[in-house]
């Protein structure tokens, strides 16, 4: 008689094999009767676990080519947004106009930013399938891995025991002042969601000044949170709770708002004044609450142009492509930006034009350092200006402390600076936020009788008038010449 090898066989087919040989030896074979039931029982399991191997080897298949289709579609959708990236250049090298050119550079950007969406979604379910490997593996794991049972110990009871000494009790006890600064901790927490919830957030603004001229030429607002009428906290107190409890786009929300209605009252003041804006890390690496910020934006188009959106420089430089697309259609909206928390001094003026940056802010102290060759960089300290207009770029010296200083900064070629010398943050008036009156028309006034801006939107102090001049007749000063 022949002689079949069931492992040659495939898991099906094995189990298959076994349970009919299970049901041949049972029937035919004159064996006893356990042995037969034996091999019956034994061909059958090995039948029902080739069956599960085969249906386990299915599922992962089905997996991976899941995956795989998936990775394929994020690849067509890289490629598709380098196509589009492409058109976006050969749309800027066309002889067409800014103006016709802008719908269109507006519609690859949206294009860009749906891309980038997409990915984010495919990448979102890729995780979830792999967590879902992760948990069956693990449950796998298990199944095929018990925890050993205790063994069952019989305890014999002596008829009389000894009595032990009480073994002494340890505490646990916190640190009171460890807890109260917890509960503390936990109360300011609550304190601050509730005053972000309520919108108590102010804006205070601190003037961006020409030199040596030092006239406004910009505002930065600095974000505030009002607990009740003696505490205001700074952005270091708070931040990092708002982001904890995910609030950070709701506070950029509320501060766009603000910096949008500040923007509407510069841009009905002569001098083409501006007001600027920071966002969270949040909102930067949320291309959801981008797109929800920029349908902020297009409700306001028409105050747009006085405003200036801060990037942080590490945040500009890791932006995904559909936050890219995004800040692309801002631009060709008419937003401008500004690349803020700047520690590398290498730029790319085309690049960063192109992508609607329009300011550089750096600390005055990172200038100064770079001067006096702390710091290795590819170009002087004193070039860095000239580079970043060659772009159409502005230089922001910020942090600027006191006269030296400024002097410093007027020796590099530095045109606009910002800092505690020329002017503090202070609260913005009331009336700035103020809806403005149907059918009531600004008056063109000429610029020479208009006084500061900055007295009129922020509460600074009103400049003192000049001393007045006695005028003396010519025939006075003869007569004094001649006495």
């Amino acid at each position: 008689m022949a002689r079949i090898r069931l492992s040659a066989l495939s898991p099906a087919a094995s189990g298959v094999a076994g349970f009919s040989l299970g049901a041949a030896a049972i029937l035919l074979l004159p064996v006893p009767g356990n042995l037969a039931n034996a091999l019956g029982l034994l061909s059958a399991g090995l039948g029902l676990a080739g069956a599960a191997a085969l249906a386990h080897r299915n599922a992962t298949r089905e997996r991976e080519q899941l995956l795989a289709a998936i990775g394929e579609v994020k690849v067509r959708l890289a490629t598709n947004a380098i196509r589009v990236d492409a058109m976006a250049k050969r749309l800027d090298q066309s002889p067409m106009g800014e103006a016709e050119a802008a719908p269109a550079k507006a519609m690859l950007n949206e294009l860009t930013a749906e891309v980038g969406l997409l990915g984010d979604l495919l990448q979102q379910v890729a995780t979830t399938l792999g967590e879902h490997d992760d948990q069956l593996s693990r449950i796998e794991g298990r199944l095929a891995n018990p925890p050993p049972q205790p063994a069952r110990i019989a305890a014999l009871v002596p008829e009389r025991i000894e009595p032990r000494a009480p073994e002494p009790l340890v505490a646990t006890r916190h640190d009171p002042a460890e807890a109260a600064q917890r509960r503390a901790a936990e109360e300011r927490a609550a304190l601050i969601s509730e005053a972000l919830a309520k919108g108590q957030v102010e804006v205070h603004l601190q003037p961006i000044v020409s030199l040596p001229q030092r006239r406004t030429r910009g505002y930065e607002a600095l974000v505030r949170l009002r607990l009740d009428e003696k505490t205001l906290l700074l952005p270091s107190e708070f931040l990092t709770t708002v982001e904890e409890r995910g609030f950070g786009p709701t506070l950029d929300a509320l501060v766009l708002t603000r910096a949008l209605a500040i923007a509407r009252h510069l841009g009905s003041k002569p001098g083409e004044l501006f007001v600027s804006c920071n966002f969270s890390a949040a909102t930067w690496g949320s291309s959801r609450a981008l797109a929800a910020l920029s349908r902020i934006l297009e409700k306001y188009h028409d105050h747009i142009g006085n405003l200036v959106i801060e990037v942080p420089q590490r945040v500009f430089r890791a932006l995904e492509p559909a936050s890219l697309g995004l800040l692309g259609a801002m631009s060709a909206n008419g937003v401008r930006f500004a690349l803020d928390h700047v520690s590398d001094l290498r730029f790319d003026p085309i690049s960063l034009h192109d992508r609607g940056v329009r300011f550089v802010k750096v600390s005055a102290a990172l200038l100064l350092a770079e001067a006096r060759g702390s710091t290795l960089a590819d170009i002087a300290a004193g070039d860095i200006a000239v580079q970043l207009a060659r772009g159409s770029i502005q230089l922001v010296a910020e942090e600027v402390e006191d006269d030296p200083m400024v002097a410093d900064m007027l020796d590099l070629g530095i045109g606009l600076g910002q800092g505690i010398i020329f002017s503090p943050p202070r609260p913005v008036r009331p009336e700035v936020f103020a809806e403005p009156q149907p059918g009531t028309v600004s008056a063109t006034v000429p610029a020479a009788s208009v006084p500061p801006a900055s007295a009129e939107v922020v509460e600074h102090p009103a400049m003192a008038p000049p001393p007045a001049v006695k005028r003396v007749p010519f025939r006075d000063i003869l007569r004094r010449a001649t006495a």
